[in-house]
């Protein structure tokens, strides 16, 4: 419910603080007295576009602010969401515009974004002008009313979860067919290649063996040279190292007999004697092992060569990549030939859960046919107490070609103002005043079924008058008695029925022009609805018609 609403510096606006009521509450004023000027500022808390220009001029910045009262909602959780402090009892939505353009929106002092503002203020306020009357041609729009009818939040919510695993499947299923499609196209490439590595078949470490022993072949008959050499240095029969430390040994070991201060280094000799002929025999061994083999190293380069191409093809340097580039053409081999058994897989699945968000959307139907029976049922009545005595209202519920994000259900409003007329889509057939009066007696329908934001009806009334209007304003008043309705409007019979009332009017001064807006006592109520029926000039007359409609309230 709106229970405040403050603008300072917008339009014709100086400053406005202005306190609401529950129920059925009436604003007039005269045409350009600023009731328009009012809306666009509470536009500004719907997240509409905000203009500079709009700023009063001669300021610098303008604020729009608006106090609500929540506990008829159920918010907490788009609150929580948002990271917003939630009061049930308080909701501040306040914009601010600055004459360099810039915008600032806030809810409970918090900055937020346009986006968020606008989803909470439309759960807040609903403005019903002309312009919102074009909502009754939107198939959407008449989904929505038909689904407010038919109470079937949980079932939709039911459908929605079976139509999202539909459609999760789908999809799936649609890429495991393109990635298929594509990979059959290279699965001629993939074969060969992982052919052409299978045969070469490589292990790791193999590269640095090879290339250790191409380097030792290519260089085997230095290295016997070498190790011959070595070998005779160390261990020629006269001259040869192994035996001069042979000897050196023996006559430590013999001096220290008498001179013990060689003991060291006799056991030190004697292990270097043992460590060097070790060296000794393991270079003989070693020069024995050396043969050139050209056979060999042709064998071993090539082999090299194989590897070496292989990297190059798939531009990697180690035979460890090679082989796991092998791993996955064989995981995609593979796939495809597994292909086969995961579509079916898939298939199977799709079609079961079609069948279930199927089954899912025949409850939805069924419930939309009862509501459809209700609105058949109620519409003509409301429209009958609104001077349309032979109007007849149909609600079309065709099956769609397929499922759908809201079912399987194409919904369309039928309506004919004559007697036995043919029943058409309602935008197509009905006149400005005559969908004025269908959307009226619409949101009455459905106000009782769900928390309806605040409704501001603004000249909802535009081209009826007499019985009609009065008509229009007791449904304004019924629909008061749960929720909170604020009418502005230009005819008497409807402002007398509004528990609270309002005018706004236009002043004058040597600043310039501005708008002001305040609760009517009981005599200057009178007196204003008293000139909604004579004009200008008050008279007798017209005091005393003004007194009968407030009294007949």
């Amino acid at each position: 419910m709106l229970q405040s609403l403050y603008i300072q510096n917008y339009a014709l606006i100086d400053r406005l603080n202005i306190h609401f009521e529950k129920g059925f509450s009436v604003i007039t004023g005269e045409t350009g007295a600023g009731k328009s000027i009012m809306l666009g500022a509470i536009g500004l808390l719907l997240g509409q576009r905000a203009d500079s220009k709009s700023i009063k001029a001669g300021q610098n910045k303008c604020v729009v602010e608006a106090r609500f009262d929540l506990s008829s909602y159920d918010l907490k959780n788009l609150f929580d969401a948002n990271d917003l402090e939630y009061d049930p009892q308080e909701c501040i939505l306040r914009r601010e515009l600055q004459a360099n353009g810039k915008s600032r929106a806030f809810v409970n002092d918090t900055p937020a974004s346009l986006a968020l503002m606008k989803e909470i203020g439309e759960r807040l306020i609903d403005i019903h002008s002309q312009h919102q009357n074009l909502l009754i041609d939107r198939e959407d729009f008449q989904l929505y009313i038909t689904d407010t009818l038919a109470h079937d939040r949980k079932e939709k919510a039911g459908y929605i979860n079976a139509y999202s695993r539909f459609l999760e499947i789908s999809r799936q299923l649609e890429r495991l067919q393109e990635a298929i499609e594509r990979n059959k196209s290279d699965e001629d490439y993939w074969r060969f290649q992982l052919e052409q590595l299978d045969n070469a078949q490589l292990s790791e470490g193999e590269q640095e063996e090879l290339e250790s022993e191409a380097e030792m072949l290519a260089h085997a008959e230095d290295i016997k040279a070498g190790l011959y050499k070595v070998n005779q240095l160390m261990d020629e029969d006269e001259t040869g190292v192994l035996q001069r430390l042979k000897e050196a040994t023996h006559v430590l070991q013999n001096l220290q007999k008498v001179f013990k201060k060689v003991e060291e280094l006799a056991e030190r000799t004697e292990n270097c004697y043992i460590e060097l002929k070790d060296i000794a025999q393991e270079t003989a061994a070693n020069e024995e092992g050396i043969d050139f083999n050209p056979g060999r190293l042709e064998w071993v380069n090539e082999r090299l060569n194989l590897i070496y191409s292989l990297q190059q093809k798939h531009h990697v340097k180690t035979i460890k990549e090679l082989l796991g580039i092998a791993s996955s053409f064989r995981e995609k081999l593979n796939a495809i030939t597994s292909s086969d058994s995961q579509i079916e897989e898939l298939e199977r699945q799709k079609e079961a859960a079609y069948a279930q968000a199927m089954e899912r959307a025949g409850l939805l139907t069924r419930l939309r046919e009862k509501a459809a029976a209700e609105i058949e049922k109620q519409m003509p009545l409301r429209l009958k107490a609104l001077g349309m005595p032979n109007a007849c209202f149909s609600v079309e519920i065709t099956p769609r070609k397929e499922l759908g994000a809201t079912g399987n259900d194409n919904i369309t409003f039928l309506f004919s103002a004559n007697k036995k007329g043919l029943l058409q889509p309602i935008a197509s057939v009905a006149s400005g005043g005559e969908i004025s009066r269908v959307m009226l007696s619409i949101k009455a329908m459905i106000c009782g079924s769900i928390h309806l934001p605040t409704i501001i009806f603004d000249e909802i009334d535009t081209g009826v008058s007499g019985t009609i209007a009065d008509k229009m304003a007791s449904i304004m008043q019924e629909m008061g008695k749960n929720m909170q309705v604020i009418s502005i409007t230009h005819l008497p019979q409807i402002a007398a029925k509004g528990s609270v009332h309002y005018k706004v009017s236009k002043q004058d001064t040597e600043q310039g022009t501005s708008s002001h807006i305040h609760l009517l006592a009981p005599q200057e109520r009178i007196e204003e609805i008293a000139h909604m029926l004579s004009g200008a000039t008050l008279t007798e007359a017209a005091i005393n018609n003004a007194k009968e409609l407030l009294n007949c309230q």
